[in-house]
């Protein structure tokens, strides 16, 4: 294997070992190594070399280190650059990640048939590929993090083997395996309970019997907890001399693998891994637990899927319990795990709409946005197929009622569906067969153990009568529990007895939380930490209620608190500090709706009702000016529009340039479709249709059709509640470039004779000759060059009534493409040389790559090959400098066309195949396109 990671890094050639000396160099490969045959943003490299406050050049310097490697790997991988990123592409066997991957998912497989000796083999095989530590001498956060995720799936899969081994009998040829492994990891307790057992069946009981005592001491003294239930069964039943420990059957004697024997390569397919972390300090539960096992064995002997709804009330512990519990089964679902918060009872803003929650799982089996059929039913069957011969486990967190769920479902027998709501589900448990599972709140005893897990031991002990008033006070909900642990850490001088007496004295109860009495009241947990927090950051706090979700950065919130961002960074780590806000990624802050819920009561109470339109003005002004710099940046001649001037107190966010836009956009897409949903309850419509204008750009080049047609939707019902007609126009031509680029003519067409009329009635000459050159292109795809040239040839005349010079230019481009589709290429020519000169005296790129293809296609005609093969050229660099995958691939097959005419069969197959990667990337048609390459294939 050429790279390899599962101990010292190294990369090895036919040549010899390459050196990697620059640490830079080195934690680029590491990061693109780890999603190789994957696109690793720019940003995720940018991480990988610097762990915080990358400097200005970071992306230059980024790209120099590709550059190098690029020259180093030439024989071993190809970098690829994409949209955003960069992909290293190397087959699968040349890594021994991979390979590690593969050999493992297969004994798994084995695993689950009962083929346990061959698993083991399989398994075995696996590990044996380990030389150390994974990415021994790589340096750095996040491949230290990765590293570490390796490094427990090695010590998993080893107590993976050696529990298949036992199983077939083995004992005192595995003591001292198990040994090394509990010297080296002691809070393990399933390889302290694998030595138990190995040592008992080597006849060594009263050893056995002293490892459980030891093992007791140290989970007893380091975390406060005794051992689990299955460690405790396995020393009473050593006691006992239970028969039952001894293998069924003889030892299955098991093959070593031969050594250096290479993995046959195995097709990747993507494994999504969307589970969240374990819940911290989970507690209890078992008889749930055990439920939900016997549920899921039922099911496998069944051959059926299996659906659980748990619920309860909101902090109850659902999400933790199906994570918990996905978590401890997930070895059975080797195809990938799905989770997603459908925020059913969000207190501001709509639940996840279904159709985004499937279009979010078909994106992680690496369907594209653009290959999507169209509708709801349509995507959801889509859904169902790619789960129907996959084993995977799906968790559909904070479901609103059974039709929130319902196209989520898989219909396969190989996965395990947990959804946790509010609601009982009935529905789901009537047709769909679903197991309910009710949530209680926690046992007295249960709810102590945790805070026990949380505090320690001997804290508790100090002042047991104040440890039952808190429990009971918190009323068995866990996150209530969790609050008070946190106060109790971040102040250990404050006395069990004060938070007790605290608790006691509190009264009312959050809505929704409020139980028969007074016992299940949970305000006073929130209120105490509220107080505690300094007068800006409760303000803070209360402020943040109002924005729609599901998170934000600290330049938003600096808009919505009217402060400078210098002020609000402090602010949010005191919050992040009490818990009363997540930062669950590097500088991006959510809220549990449970504290959201009672912010909002803090608003209601606390803030002038006179300033909370000015504080969602703020936070209007800040995403569409943020918006539109953006696009600014993706599009810099594109037609301005008008905004509405910015209140005092309002910072837009720091965007530099094209790469950071398209980060921008990805990241606030959420919150920037929540806000337009929101807009017409917040009278904030004109801000609305200017924000879906700013999103055109980045939506359109990034092939997210589906989105485009729905964002501009919202922002054309926005102008409509205003009577604005200039966005009624703007919204009608966006969503009919969204049809358009999905094959909708007819939809693309009405819409654009909708912004036609409206741009006369506004006197608009340049929204007019934009429309007709969009009229144009439907007319193209409709085969009708001749009515495509009338609308080009009319926009030029409205263009320059206008005196509007890049429009002018872009319908003299226009008209030189249909010329040469009429076979008119000189005329072709002579207008597309014009319309260059103008966008080159303008600088406008992006329209500077429409006229080279122009041109390109007018010369090509003309058989001036070698001509039209540099602007063809000339092209591909502007579309690719602009990250325009749509026309890059018109680009590639007209210059795959030219390269045929001179002869240059190799050539143009080469390009084509370019262009057809591009073309299944978007989800459109490649039939023409497999049509050329099988000509020069086979010709």
């Amino acid at each position: 294997m050429r790279f390899q990671v599962l101990g010292p890094f190294r990369v090895q050639l036919d040549r010899g070992e390459i050196p990697l000396a620059a640490s830079r160099e080195q934690r680029v490969l590491a990061a693109l190594l780890l999603d190789a045959n994957r696109v690793v943003p720019m940003s995720r490299l940018v991480e990988a070399i610097w762990d915080e406050h990358p400097p200005t050049s970071s992306v230059k310097v980024v790209r120099n280190c590709v550059s190098m490697l690029r020259r180093r790997l030439v024989t071993a991988g190809e970098i690829g650059t994409e949209s955003g990123g960069y992909v290293l592409r190397v087959p699968g066997d040349d890594i021994d990640l991979r390979v590690f991957a593969d050999r493992a998912q297969h004994g798994r497989r084995l695993a689950a048939a009962g083929e346990l000796a061959g698993a083991v083999v399989h398994l075995r095989e696996a590990l044996a590929l380990w030389r150390g530590p994974a990415f021994t001498g790589v340096t750095g956060r996040l491949i230290e993090a990765a590293a570490a995720q390796l490094n427990d799936q090695r010590r998993s899969l080893q107590e993976e083997r050696l529990s298949h081994e036992l199983t077939l009998g083995g004992g005192v040829e595995l003591v001292d395996e198990i040994a090394d492994l509990v010297a080296a990891e002691p809070l393990r307790e399933r390889a302290h309970g694998q030595l138990m057992l190995a040592l008992y069946r080597a006849g060594r009981r009263t050893e056995a019997l002293r490892a459980y005592h030891q093992v007791r001491r140290l989970l007893v003294g380091e975390l406060g907890i005794e051992p689990g239930q299955e460690l405790a069964e396995l020393h009473r039943a050593i006691l006992k001399a239970d028969p039952r420990l001894a293998p069924v059957t003889a030892p299955t004697a098991i093959s070593r693998p031969e050594p250096s024997r290479p993995a046959a390569p195995t097709p990747a397919r993507p494994v999504p891994a969307q589970l969240p972390a374990s819940p911290h300090a989970f507690t209890g539960r078992t008889a749930e637990l055990d439920g939900l096992c016997g549920l899921l064995d039922a099911a496998a002997r069944a051959g059926t899927a299996m659906v659980a709804v748990v619920s309860g009330i909101a902090g109850v512990g659902k999400t933790a319990l199906a994570v918990h519990f996905a978590r401890l089964v997930v070895d059975r679902f080797p195809d990938g795990q799905l989770h997603v918060d459908l925020r059913g009872f969000y207190p501001t803003g709509p639940p996840v709409d279904p159709g985004e929650a499937v279009r979010g799982f078909l994106a992680a089996f690496g369907v594209p946005a653009q290959q999507l059929p169209e509708g709801l039913a349509a995507q959801s069957a889509l859904l169902r197929t790619l789960l129907a011969e996959r084993r995977v486990l799906l968790v559909l967190d904070n479901a609103r009622d059974s039709t929130h769920v319902r196209p989520l479902l898989p219909g396969g027998p190989g996965c395990l569906t947990l959804i946790t709501s509010r609601s009982r589900l009935t529905g789901l448990v009537t047709t769909e067969g679903a197991h309910p599972i009710t949530l209680d709140p926690l046992p007295l005893g249960d709810a102590h153990r945790m805070l026990i897990r949380r505090l320690g031991a001997a804290r508790l002990t100090a002042d047991p009568a104040a440890v039952t008033t808190i429990t009971a006070r918190s009323a068995g909900l866990p996150l209530a529990l969790a609050i008070v642990a946190s106060r109790m850490v971040s102040h250990p001088h404050f006395s069990l007895r004060a938070i007790a007496e605290e608790l006691e004295l509190a009264h009312g109860g959050l809505e929704g939380f409020t139980g028969m009495d007074a016992e299940t009241d949970v305000r006073s947990v929130f209120s105490w930490s509220y107080r505690a927090l300094s007068g800006p950051a409760a303000r803070l706090f209360r402020l943040l209620s109002m924005h729609p979700g599901p998170d934000l950065g600290a330049v938003a919130a600096a808009s919505l608190a009217g402060v400078p961002p210098s002020r609000v960074r402090p602010l949010l780590a005191e919050l992040a500090y009490a818990h009363m806000v997540t930062e669950h990624t590097p500088g991006r802050y959510a809220m549990h709706d449970l504290l959201r819920a009672y912010a909002v009561e803090r608003t209601d109470i606390e803030e002038d009702s006179a300033e909370r339109p000015a504080v969602t003005h703020r936070m209007f002004d800040h995403y569409l000016g943020s918006a539109h710099l953006a696009d600014l940046r993706l599009h810099p001649h594109r037609d301005p529009i008008r905004l509405p001037a910015a209140v005092l107190g309002v910072t837009v966010a720091v965007i530099g340039d094209r790469e950071a836009a398209r980060a921008w956009f990805s990241q606030e897409y959420p919150v920037l479709l929540n806000l337009l949903r929101r807009a017409g309850s917040d009278g904030h419509d004109v801000h609305a249709w200017q924000l879906g204008w700013a999103m055109t750009t980045f939506l359109d080049r990034r092939g997210h059709w589906h989105d485009q047609a729905i964002v501009q939707q919202l922002a054309l019902e926005a102008a409509n509640r205003v009577r604005d007609r200039d966005g009624q126009a703007r919204a009608h031509r966006n969503i009919s470039i969204a049809h358009l680029r999905r094959g909708l003519h007819g939809e693309a067409r009405d819409h654009l004779w909708h912004a036609v009329r409206l741009y006369r009635g506004l006197g608009d000459q340049v929204g007019q000759a934009r429309t007709l050159l969009n009229l144009g292109t439907v007319a193209e795809h409709r085969s009708q060059p001749r009515l495509a040239l009338r609308y080009a040839e009319q926009a030029l005349r409205l263009f320059r009534a206008a005196g509007h010079r890049s429009g002018q230019a872009n319908a003299l481009n226009n008209a030189g493409w249909y010329h040469s589709q009429l076979g008119n290429h000189e005329l072709a020519l002579h207008h597309c040389q014009r319309a260059l000169a103008l966008h080159q005296e303008a600088g406008n790129r992006y329209w500077q790559a429409h006229t080279w293809d122009s041109l390109g296609c007018a010369y090509h005609h003309l058989g001036r090959y070698s001509e039209a093969t540099e602007c063809y050229r000339q092209a591909l660099s502007l579309w690719r400098e602009a990250g325009e995958r749509y026309y890059e691939s018109a680009t590639l097959t007209h210059l795959g066309d030219t390269h045929l005419a001179e002869g240059e069969r190799s050539a143009a197959r080469g390009v084509w195949r370019e262009a057809l990667d591009i073309v299944v990337e978007l989800g459109q048609d490649a039939g023409r396109i497999l049509d050329k390459i099988r000509t020069v294939t086979t010709g």
